[in-house]
């Protein structure tokens, strides 16, 4: 469905889609979200709250008039309010507010009570159990330097620079509570999608996220989460991942200089760079890191597992079809060879 530009409005709705209200992001918001509509317009919300309200909110879409006017609205509403009472905020309420607007175009407004709905329940889940969280995380982070670590010491004819190197990814590692890789065994079934939807899914849910592109040679999450013009910039601690509210992204894609540029590399060197997004990315304390590895069981989806040691779980992508069915067998083979659990299959 397309929507009018500013054809049908009301004087009210005309004003704000013109002149949107709280419109652009927050640097400093405590909860996020982002939902892309049936009809293909992305709205994305922030707001910080103190002690339970509202005191700024905002948005951005990359919609028409109407998607303008009514996230510009629905920011209007909710100003100064306890963030369960903004979480209530209707798409009758949006509509009402704006005094007219034509039939064609009102699930716009039924998007940003739901992208608005969203952002409230991912603050309040955020504020549940977040500290524990994080203590838990600083505590496995805190014992590296302990007997029952993996890196307390070197291994038997382990040089002090490979000492030094798995300190260095055991650091990074434990820092992170859940490791999940999504598989699958036939491309083109929808796998980057699956990891991108688990992610944000995880986010909303008020999880702290990565999403590392571990397909070298198709890096797909950038353009999947619109983020293709970013770059990565590099920190007095590492590499920085591209932020996106609660989720931290790292894809060789970042490091491209064209989206056409082919990576004609041998397994040592896809090896290589995956380390390094491992090792000298700066992820912090994450609940999870979602890994979407490219299909098959080849050299990217072996070095993370070897390089992780040992995984949460593998989520399978596949399609109904007698030939993706077939390669699915061989990643589950794959995951109980390397003692990986299968946390489902996923038929899209």
């Amino acid at each position: 469905m397309e929507c009018n530009d500013l054809k049908g409005l009301s004087a009210v709705a005309h004003d704000h889609a013109a002149n949107p209200r709280n419109h652009g992001s927050l640097a400093d918001s405590n909860g996020y979200a982002r939902i892309t509509g049936p009809c293909g317009d992305t709205m994305e919300f922030w707001l910080t709250a103190r002690n339970g309200t509202l005191d700024k909110v905002s948005f951005i879409t990359d919609g028409c008039g109407s998607s303008l006017a009514c996230g510009s609205m629905a920011t209007c509403l909710v100003e100064g309010k306890r963030v369960e009472d903004a979480a209530a905020l209707r798409q009758q309420d949006i509509l009402d507010a704006l005094g007219g607007f034509p039939p064609e175009s009102e699930h716009c407004a039924l998007l940003a009570a739901n992208t608005l709905k969203a952002a409230c329940e991912n603050y309040l889940n955020r504020q549940k159990g977040s500290s524990k969280e994080s203590r838990g995380a600083h505590m496995a982070c805190d014992t590296c330097g302990e007997t029952d670590c993996s890196a307390a010491r070197r291994k038997k004819d382990e040089s002090e620079e490979e000492f030094e190197e798995r300190r260095k990814l055991q650091s990074r590692l434990c820092r992170i509570r859940h490791k999940v890789i999504v598989l699958s065994g036939k491309g083109g079934v929808g796998k980057s999608m699956v990891a991108v939807n688990l992610a944000t899914a995880l986010m909303l849910s008020g999880k702290r996220l990565g999403l590392l592109d571990a397909d070298i040679h198709g890096p797909s999450i950038p353009t999947m989460l619109g983020l293709e013009r970013e770059r990565i910039h590099g920190g007095e601690e590492g590499l920085l991942p591209i932020d996106l509210g609660e989720m931290k992204v790292m894809s060789l894609g970042f490091l491209l200089r064209n989206q056409d540029d082919a990576v004609i590399w041998r397994g040592p060197m896809k090896m290589h760079v995956i380390k390094q997004f491992l090792k000298d990315v700066v992820w912090g304390d994450l609940d999870y890191l979602i890994i979407d590895s490219p299909p098959g069981t080849g050299d990217e989806p072996l070095s993370v597992c070897q390089l992780i040691g040992q995984l949460d779980g593998a989520v399978i992508v596949t399609t109904p079809q007698k030939v993706a069915a077939v390669d699915v067998r061989k990643s589950i083979t794959f995951c109980r060879q390397l003692h990986v659990p299968v946390l489902g299959v996923v038929e899209n």
